[in-house]
């Protein structure tokens, strides 16, 4: 999106105190802008990674990955034991995504699935320690629907771009705007689960089941 939550210096002060990435994420980072590939960007990614380490997740399902730059920041921080679950629809980005998981030594803690990442849940079995949602905005709520069942207890339900640009803070015309109002309504009215919304990047959701 063209605007900025927070203003642009102060997102530009986030930016400038990140430490470097190694030479796969500056890669993935520099591609993705090229080619306007839709990622998280390393603000999230560390956030990402943080919450992770605090909550001890190791299995975890991304609905929605691209070239696997957030899987890459999951599956660093969950560790060597982890079981991080790949979706993606497209078959370019996922042989991208394959290539990049191996160059940064967590292919073997990955698991991929090309495809609809809601099928793909559907076919995997098990309960989940965090899910993290990227996909089709137009499909937020459906997918929430599909993620929550599949949490364990205390597990965690992020999701990105949940502020969409500023689009949510009024009413919109956007599909997709409307689309994550009417998603980020449903979080709060979840009896389940205890969000909260954080004006990071363009906004990301972090929900605990209870």
């Amino acid at each position: 999106m063209a605007k900025f939550i927070t203003e642009k210096s102060v997102e530009q002060y986030l930016y400038d105190l990140l430490p470097a990435r190694d030479a796969v994420l500056t890669e993935m980072e520099d591609r993705a802008k090229r080619e306007h590939i839709p990622i998280i960007r390393p603000v999230v990614g560390r956030f990402l990674a943080l919450l992770v380490e605090i909550s001890g997740a190791r299995r975890i399902f991304e609905m929605g990955s691209a070239i696997g730059y957030s899987t890459i920041w999951l599956a660093r921080a969950a560790g060597p034991r982890a079981e991080v679950h790949y979706t993606d629809i497209d078959p370019v980005r996922f042989h991208a995504a394959e290539e990049y998981l191996r160059r940064a030594g967590v292919s073997r803690r990955v698991r991929m699935h090309l495809g609809d990442a809601a099928k793909s849940l559907d076919k995997t079995k098990g309960a989940f320690d965090l899910i993290f949602c990227d996909a089709d905005k137009t499909g937020y709520q459906a997918a929430l629907r599909q993620a929550v069942p599949r949490l364990r207890r205390g597990g965690l339900l992020v999701a990105d771009n949940v502020l969409w640009g500023g689009e949510v803070a009024a009413p919109t015309s956007d599909r997709e705007g409307r689309a994550i109002q009417k998603f980020n309504r449903l979080l709060y009215s979840s009896p389940q689960l205890f969000p909260v919304i954080l004006p990071l990047r363009d906004g990301v959701a972090v929900c605990r089941k209870r």
